[in-house]
């Protein structure tokens, strides 16, 4: 039996009969099991924050409707709530989830009732997560799906700070309106994505799940930016966007698969090198390995560790120490260069040349990952290399625009990723 194969079997044992996998708690009663012939699959993520993460406000006898676009669809669903840095359990006293009819609405054929082994409430450990029971709604490809919670109690939630679309309160004090469809009960809008941090579909045995990991380039930050006098897109164009957007439009039925982002803006590879306790290394296990059907990481980290002042080898040894975790996993590793900087010192630069280097060395990081995907090559200025492309550039020298992020996309080769993530099946 293969690796993952394995895992799979044991966490699914795991999650059966309500035990804890991998830091998340399971609701008792929540089966989790599949038929042989399907897999959960990870179809949309976003990692929570720890420094900016708090909710500016505290919620009580409210509720929050938060838009999630699965890039694969699936039978079934079940929803992953996180508490990863509270420090008190968080009560949910009401979850559903519905296909989104636009804005704040739902269309009301699709809405169902989401439960914690049987029941509607659930409480999520301070610094745990909790995988919903199974519920039964179809979906497809790209389809946008609402979660709405309601909270009685007075909480505080963690978020991600750049949704890349909005979400939806409801009033202050309108209590439980997780069965609104209209939208009406969910009049005030924001940019951040709370409490629920991953889905999952079921379908047939497909090809998995590929994890985009890293800093704001992967985040999406510039991702709103069409240049001057273009209105901010109502949805982020991020590059994963889009790579999730060609995998349904130029690949067949039998070769699709899940294309989730586990960005964080400001995070670093190394710990060493800062990012608040959520760098590359610290925060794999959580945020890609307990995914499920994770078949491919794509990586990009380093650009924050250089401007923090951190060598190369303390770079590298984040990056052999990830990939080889990664690796262990039966998980296939593609690495990006670190794209350009103009804020880089002389020195900065020339560390980044000896990381870009050994990324680069044997086209597969030497020896230590699976391959190069190369948007140091895409984003770079042909007329000055230490800057990025005048065109994809946001005006801060360091963030892609639409532009800039639709060139990453297109310049990732699909039947060598497809390739990649059925390796070894």
């Amino acid at each position: 039996m293969e690796f993952r194969d394995l895992a799979r079997t044991v966490i699914t044992l795991l999650t059966a009969v309500g035990l804890a996998v991998g830091g998340a708690v399971t609701a008792s009663g929540d089966s989790g099991a599949v038929p042989d012939a399907d897999t959960w699959s990870t179809s949309w993520t976003q990692s929570q924050q720890r420094s900016s993460g708090l909710s500016p406000e505290t919620f009580q006898n409210r509720s929050v409707r938060v838009v999630t676009r699965l890039t694969q669809g699936g039978s079934a669903l079940r929803v992953r709530l996180q508490n990863q840095f509270g420090t008190a359990p968080l009560v949910v006293n009401a979850t559903t989830a519905g296909l989104s009819a636009g804005g704040a609405a739902v269309r009301p054929e699709s809405l169902r009732d989401v439960t914690f082994g049987g029941s509607a409430s659930v409480s999520v450990p301070a610094g745990g997560q909790v995988w919903s029971d199974p519920v039964q709604l179809s979906t497809s490809s790209m389809d946008d799906l609402a979660v709405s919670f309601y909270l009685a109690n007075p909480t505080r939630m963690m978020l991600h700070d750049l949704a890349g679309r909005t979400n939806y309160f409801s009033a202050v004090g309108g209590g439980n309106t997780t069965a609104d469809t209209s939208g009406g009960a969910f009049p005030d809008t924001h940019g951040w994505t709370y409490l629920v941090s991953a889905v999952d579909v079921l379908g047939p045995d497909r090809a998995g799940t590929v994890v985009a990991y890293g800093s704001s380039v992967v985040d999406g930050v510039g991702a709103d930016n069409c240049g001057a006098g273009c209105p901010s897109p109502a949805v982020f164009q991020r590059w994963t966007d889009t790579l999730a957007q060609r995998v349904v439009d130029e690949l067949p039925a039998d070769r699709q698969f899940a294309v989730v982002n586990e960005g964080i803006a400001g995070t670093t590879a190394a710990p060493e090198c800062g990012g608040g306790g959520l760098d590359g290394v610290s925060r794999l296990d959580r945020d890609v390995l307990a995914l499920h059907d994770v078949r491919a990481v794509i990586y990009y980290y380093g650009t924050n560790d250089l401007a923090n002042n951190c060598d190369a080898e303390t770079i590298l040894a984040a990056y052999r120490d990830t990939f080889a975790r990664l690796r262990a996993a039966g998980i296939k590793v593609y690495v990006t260069p670190i794209t350009p900087r103009p804020g880089y010192t002389a020195e900065q630069n020339a560390r980044r040349a000896v990381v870009n280097e050994f990324v680069r060395a044997g086209g597969n990081c030497s020896g230590t990952c699976d391959g190069v995907f190369d948007f140091d090559a895409v984003l770079r200025d042909p007329e000055n290399p230490n800057s990025i492309y005048p065109p994809y550039d946001t005006g801060d020298g360091v963030h892609a625009n639409i532009a800039g992020q639709t060139a990453i996309a297109r310049s990732v080769p699909l039947g060598r990723l497809w390739r990649g993530v059925l390796a070894e099946r």
